[in-house]
């Protein structure tokens, strides 16, 4: 499912799954980071996006429903340079057509480098 997707580009890995809360994590490297050297907001924002979709899907009617983001805002509260960060995401609100998700990204020195709220649209599969 990661196969030639933006995770597998990003060497974005789920690391811990259950219902309302994921964690993953992401290397600062050459394709995460800005031209100065940064961890890149876009690339924090998809690490942020990516834990919210996770989580929405393993709440959904696999059979019956699909889930896309709807809406993200960041706050890029600190840079990171190197290493791995990870991503903690838990639900806040899960509605029938909506589900607005917390993620909370650090460092290795567990220090906050982004703040994130994702809302995902629950959408009812065609058949």
């Amino acid at each position: 499912m990661v196969k030639n997707t933006l995770l597998e580009a990003l060497g974005i890995e789920i690391t811990y799954l259950e219902k309302g809360k994921v964690i993953a994590t992401m290397p600062v490297d050459e394709r995460t980071k800005q031209p100065m050297g940064l961890l890149h907001g876009g690339a924090s924002v998809a690490l942020a996006e990516t834990v919210a979709s996770v989580g929405a899907y393993e709440l959904v009617d696999k059979e019956t429903q699909a889930v896309a983001g709807l809406e993200i805002n960041a706050n890029h509260v600190r840079s990171a340079t190197e290493g791995i960060v990870t991503a903690v995401g838990t639900i806040l609100y899960q509605g029938k057509s909506t589900m607005v998700w917390d993620i909370k990204i650090h460092d290795e020195q567990d220090r906050l480098i982004c703040v994130s709220r994702c809302t995902m649209a629950v959408m009812k599969l065609r058949k």
